[in-house]
């Protein structure tokens, strides 16, 4: 009989009992189990346990016959207090940072003239491993270090207080999507990474293809074994040619069947030689031309194929049939940009509900994010402090605040008009204003930082500046989009009502400058059982940006690609 499945609780959200809790598939107690209990640890006092973690702080004490280290593990920002003594084991190897212990030994109160930040301590009594570290080679010492040069360690990186934060935030924000969602009914899709569609038009992708590699492959293999000459390919001609006139007479001589045969698998064996060497004489070094172009027939898809800088267009098939669903997934873009926003490859939730007009997605938009700010104030309220002692003081105030308000809801007209007011009133912008612009960052973030103080969700947008699949309301001129502003980063959400209209979207496509025939699989959407339906993407990344007040999104994301690193 099958074991009952185990609960399957939040990482951040350790329950605390009487005793410390084990670590699943694991030989060691989370040290978050200990030292997150409302005593602090305190009651745990004379339980044996076993911890295993990476030192960050290590130091010789009473003339070298004891040491005390902090250990770290991953399950929280604080290390539990180790004390081992030199009987135990030489400890010239357990100080150096980065040193990797699992130990075993008994929980203690320390000394009350000892006791500083916790209650508890661990005295090793047996030492189970060592990972070694040699100080004057590690590349993280003690002394704090800078996010940037960290990126040039990203393998190491996470042993660090602030990313290893960063992880667990991350994580609880993963785990806060997915409750979310399925709470209200949605369908987890997976879409699709390698996809011939550009949702955005904007022709800022990545190309999957096999040419340049079977390119190089043709030209080692030409240079290793020069192609056929046509010389060659007529011998190979008047071998079949000659195999074939013996078998003829063979058969009008009316020989022997055994004899016959053999003839016939002579020139069988003639015509496949025959058939490499013509395979062969065609070959040419070079990427494959059709009419002057690529020849994308001989690539691996038969067609060009593309990195997605979105799943949105593949789950609004799983939307028309499915009704509520969302898929949360990498995508990617190539822009060559360096800015501290942008990324080659980052990750979007993006949900997509049928029967939902505009007001919907702005309803589902908002009750989202507001579901995660107040998931991170009740599941990573330790890691929130640490970010707000280190890197911004009003993070936990700016997810309270979010998960507290109701969010303000303009149209882009009213939007503009309030920017305009502004300059009228001496604000100065780097950007001009005017209806028509997509409002770049500034304005956005003038919006909920200052005029209101406050997320704003802006909506009906020009419909120049949007993409193809937004629905087009009635005045021509906008469509029903909507973006979702935050403070600190501005843009967290677009999304939009879908155009449901066949012939509108027809139109739309060709208004771009984008081929139809990539997009013949969406318009059957339409063409067959149409269906009203909304949806929207959120920038994980810059969700993270949000809720820790770091200024970089290549410091919140495990391994970041941007133009001229792609590290590991």
């Amino acid at each position: 009989m099958a074991e009952p499945a185990p609960s399957l609780l939040p990482f951040n959200n350790l329950t605390i009992s009487d005793t410390v809790t084990e670590a699943d598939f694991s030989q060691r107690v989370l040290i978050r189990s200990i030292l997150t209990r409302p005593d602090a640890g305190a009651g745990l006092a004379g339980q044996t346990v076993k911890v295993g973690g990476w030192v960050k702080k290590g130091r010789e004490q009473g003339k070298g016959s004891f040491a005390f280290l902090e250990l770290n593990d991953g399950s929280c920002p604080a290390n539990l207090q180790l004390i081992i003594y030199a009987d135990v084991a030489p400890l010239g190897q357990f100080t150096p940072t980065g040193t990797c212990l699992h130990v075993e030994g008994v929980l203690q109160m320390p000394p009350e003239d000892k006791q500083g930040k916790q209650s508890i301590e661990l005295k090793v009594t047996k030492v189970l491993d060592v990972g070694a570290v040699d100080p004057a080679k590690y590349p993280l010492p003690k002394t704090r270090l800078t996010l940037e040069f960290l990126r040039d360690y990203v393998h190491l990186r996470p042993r660090t207080n602030t990313i290893s934060a960063i992880a667990r935030i991350r994580n609880a924000l993963a785990y806060a999507t997915h409750t979310f969602f399925q709470k209200h009914g949605f369908l987890y899709v997976h879409t699709p990474i390698i996809t011939t569609s550009d949702c955005e038009g904007a022709g800022e992708m990545f190309q999957v293809t096999t040419l340049i590699n079977d390119a190089e492959k043709v030209e080692k293999e030409l240079i290793k074994n020069p192609p056929p000459s046509q010389e060659d390919v007529d011998l190979a001609r008047s071998v079949v040619k000659e195999k074939g006139e013996i078998v003829a007479k063979l058969k009008s001589d009316k020989a022997g069947k055994p004899e016959i045969t053999a003839a016939v698998a002579e020139l069988t064996k003639a015509k496949e030689n025959l058939s490499k060497v013509e395979e062969r004489s065609k070959l040419k070094p070079g990427i494959p031309k059709k009419d002057g172009k690529v020849d994308y027939g001989q690539d691996f898809f038969a067609r060009q194929a593309f990195l997605t800088v979105s799943g949105q267009l593949q789950v609004e098939t799983f939307a028309c049939a499915l009704s509520s669903v969302y898929t949360f997934g990498p995508t990617f873009r190539a822009e060559h940009s360096h800015t501290s926003r942008h990324l080659a490859e980052f990750w979007m939730v993006e949900p997509e509900i049928a029967f939902a007009d505009i007001e919907d997605d702005m309803k589902c938009a908002e009750a989202y994010v507001r579901f995660l700010c107040q998931w991170l104030l009740d599941n990573c309220l330790d890691d929130m402090e640490f970010m707000v002692e280190k890197f911004d003081k009003k993070a936990i105030e700016r997810l309270k605040m979010v998960a507290s308000t109701n969010f303000v809801r303009l149209s882009y007209t009213e939007a503009v008009t309030i920017l305009e007011e502004a300059v009228s009133k001496g604000h100065k912008f780097e950007n001009k204003v005017e209806w028509g612009i997509d409002l770049p960052s500034e304005h956005e973030k003038y919006l909920t930082e200052t005029k209101f103080e406050s997320p704003v969700i802006v909506y009906n947008y020009p419909k120049g500046i949007k993409a193809f699949y937004m629905k087009v309301n009635p005045d021509k001129k906008t469509v029903a989009a909507m973006d979702v502003l935050v403070p600190k980063v501005g843009e967290l959400i677009g999304g939009s009502q879908r155009e449901e209209n066949y012939e509108v979207i027809k139109e739309r496509i060709l208004e771009m400058g984008l081929p139809l025939e990539p997009y013949e699989w969406y318009l059957d959407l339409r063409r067959y059982g149409t269906v009203k339906h909304s949806g929207f993407g959120l920038g994980f990344e810059r969700m993270i940006l949000f809720a820790t007040g770091i200024d970089n999104i290549r410091d919140v994301i495990p391994f970041p690609r941007y133009p001229g690193r792609a590290d590991l």
